[in-house]
């Protein structure tokens, strides 16, 4: 990755951190995929706005996480990839890493899955035309544009999602904004809602997202032997993460309080059933503004899982993250091409929502080990110095990661 300088604005200092958005928001897109919006769907249809705490919970958990394997970034000047290589046995970290290109597959397939899905509603393809349709397009994205383009490109996607949801909101007349922010931080625990609590939970964050956050941190990086400049994007790096979480609290949480407000109690399990009863309730605009923001979600979220595939599969071989690299280009190619084949595979002989299961349950398979290899490397005072872990994060951390294993075990064994 070919990382620019930031530059401190003397006249207007305040303009520093407007400067630095962008790495966090990049991280948020994983928050606001395809498999997020079928989750809240759910959650909103079936219990109204009881499970607005469920997001409030994860978006903590995943702050705290993605700040963490940040400042791995930050003060390592390499990704959770290259530390992994630099510090563990090579037989170990290629395993490790191996099957964090395979989660990266597994997360593209959901995402990939989920533009298709999106052109199918606005268009009528099918999916077997509308995901190479995707994976062309985000292999474009990835392979024509520098990081700074591509950035801009994501945030102008997060925009768009946004807009296009809150344009929802306001065409919706009857939203119980009372009952929206008392379920946003009052838990609701039922026996008929854990599921969905635990699908909510469990598959927020994701492990493709921390490889990640660990390299495009660094295109604000600058002069590491400068302490000052150490400090200043550490600073920097946390108001980003804050911000860039919030914004996907706000947008997992407008999902839900949309499908409170229109489908409770008809419960939604499939994307098109939600905009096929979008168009009677508030006409074809709302439906098509649903898809787009949809679209724009699957595309972005596609791109991400592309840059992590790339960034991991570099760091095997002790690399940064580079679109120009033969390396990352491969790595790129092995994300997204093969879960397009995946999706396309998988299409003959089952349906959609069980190819989103299915890519879900790799994931729960593979996150505890990017957690505890996180924990690992940013305890350690040999690759972090001074800025390791103190003992009360490293608790928590630990804490953290061992909730969300059992919740992905649970998962798991419900699955099968």
């Amino acid at each position: 990755m070919k990382f620019k300088n930031i530059l401190k604005d003397e006249r207007h200092p305040a303009l520093d951190f407007l400067r630095y958005v962008g790495p966090g928001l990049i991280v948020a897109v994983g928050f606001i995929d395809p498999g997020n919006w079928a989750a809240n769907l759910a959650a909103g249809s079936q219990f109204g706005y009881k499970l607005l705490w469920v997001i409030s919970l994860s978006t903590i958990m995943l702050a705290f996480l993605q700040h963490n394997v940040a400042h791995l970034g930050i003060v390592t000047g390499k990704c959770l990839s290259e530390n992994a290589t630099e510090y563990l046995r090579p037989w170990l970290s290629r395993l490790i890493l191996i099957t964090a290109v395979l989660a990266s597959i597994s997360t593209a397939t959901a995402e990939l899955l989920g533009g298709a899905l999106a052109l199918q509603m606005i268009f009528g393809l099918p999916i077997m035309v509308g995901t190479p349709i995707v994976a062309i397009l985000v292999i474009w994205f990835l392979f024509s544009n520098s990081y700074s383009k591509i950035e801009k490109v994501i945030i102008g996607f997060v925009s768009l999602i946004g807009i296009s949801l809150l344009a929802e909101i306001f065409i919706i007349p009857h939203i119980d904004w009372t009952s929206a922010l008392h379920g946003s931080f009052v838990p609701h625990i039922t026996p008929a809602a854990m599921p969905i609590i635990l699908s909510a939970l469990g598959a927020v964050v994701m492990p493709h997202n921390l490889f990640l956050h660990s390299e495009v941190i660094q295109s604000r990086q600058w002069h590491l032997e400068d302490e000052k400049v150490i400090q200043r994007q550490l600073k920097f790096e946390f108001f980003d993460t804050i911000f860039s979480m919030f914004l996907g609290w706000v947008i997992n949480s407008v999902i839900i309080i949309i499908a409170a407000a229109l489908f409770f109690p008809h419960v939604v399990t499939e994307m098109a059933q939600a905009q096929d009863i979008l168009k009677p309730l508030l006409g074809p605009g709302a439906a098509i503004l649903f898809g787009l923001a949809f679209l724009f979600a699957g595309v972005a979220s596609s791109v991400t899982a592309g840059m992590a595939g790339g960034s991991i599969f570099a760091g095997i071989f002790a690399e940064p993250y580079d679109a120009r690299d033969p390396h990352s280009r491969l790595g790129v190619l092995i994300t997204i091409i093969g879960a397009a084949l995946a999706i396309m595979g998988f299409s003959l002989v089952t349906s959609s929502f069980n190819i989103l299961i299915y890519s879900q349950v790799f994931l729960s398979i593979q996150l505890p080990i990017t957690i505890f290899l996180q924990i690992y490397l940013t305890s350690s005072k040999k690759i972090m110095g001074k800025y390791k872990n103190v003992w009360y994060t490293k608790i928590l951390l630990l804490a953290t990661g061992i909730f969300v294993t059992i919740l992905n075990v649970i998962l798991l064994v419900e699955t099968f």
